[in-house]
C-alpha cells in the first residue's frame, strides 16, 4: 500500500493482492471533453467483454458474419417461389451493406472487395472477412477479430420490426392515398 500524487491530487494505490476483486482505471485527459470520450470508450469496451461473458461465444468480425448470412440467403433464395423470393432477395442484399461500408471507409472499391470475398468464402469454405489495410479477404477468427452475438442478434431483430413498420407505413399511406381518388 502507498500513496502517490498525481498532480494536484494524492492516490492511495494497494497492489500485489492474492484475491483482487476490482481495479481502479485513471483517466487523464487535457480537457473535459475528451475525459468524456475516454471515459465511454472504456464503458464501451468493458460492456463488450460482459457481453461477450454473458453470451459464451462471438461472431466472426470484418463483416464476415454479414457475408455468410447473405451468401446463405442467396441459396436459401432458390427454394423460394413468389414474391417471398424477392424478399429473401432484398434482406441478402441489405447483410452487405456493412461489408460495403467497410470496404468504402477504408478507402475501397466495394464491388472488386465484394467479389473478392465471394471468391475466398467459395474457395476455402472458411467465414473470410474484409482486411481494411489492402482491401483482400482475411479470415478473422485467426486474427482474434470478433462481434458480440448479442449485438448482431440485436441489429437482426430490429431490421426486421424497422422494416415492417416501414411497409406499415407504406400500406397506410396506399390506403390513404386510394380513398382521396373515390
Amino acid at each position: 500500500v502507498y500513496e502517490h500524487v498525481l498532480g494536484e491530487d494524492k492516490y492511495t494505490f494497494i497492489e500485489g493482492c492474492k484475491n483482487p476483486k476490482s481495479v481502479t482505471i485513471l483517466i487523464k485527459a487535457p480537457n473535459k471533453h475528451t475525459m468524456l470520450q475516454i471515459k465511454d470508450a472504456i464503458k464501451d469496451g468493458l460492456r463488450a467483454v460482459t457481453n461477450a461473458i454473458e453470451d459464451k461465444f462471438l461472431v466472426p468480425g470484418a463483416g464476415a458474419f454479414e457475408l455468410a448470412v447473405s451468401t446463405e440467403l442467396n441459396k436459401f433464395k432458390e427454394t423460394v417461389k413468389g414474391k417471398a423470393r424477392l424478399g429473401v432477395a432484398a434482406f441478402a442484399e441489405a447483410m452487405l451493406v456493412i461489408p460495403k461500408t467497410l470496404a468504402q471507409n477504408a478507402g475501397h472499391d466495394q464491388q472488386s472487395v465484394l467479389v473478392e470475398l465471394h471468391d475466398a468464402h467459395a474457395e476455402s469454405k472458411k467465414l473470410v472477412g474484409i482486411d481494411l489495410k489492402t482491401g483482400g479477404a482475411l479470415f478473422p477468427m485467426e486474427h482474434g477479430i470478433l462481434d458480440n452475438y448479442r449485438v448482431k442478434r440485436q441489429i437482426l431483430h430490429s431490421a426486421a420490426i424497422i422494416s415492417s413498420n416501414l411497409l406499415l407505413v407504406d400500406e397506410i399511406m396506399r390506403a390513404g392515398l386510394s380513398s382521396l381518388k373515390g
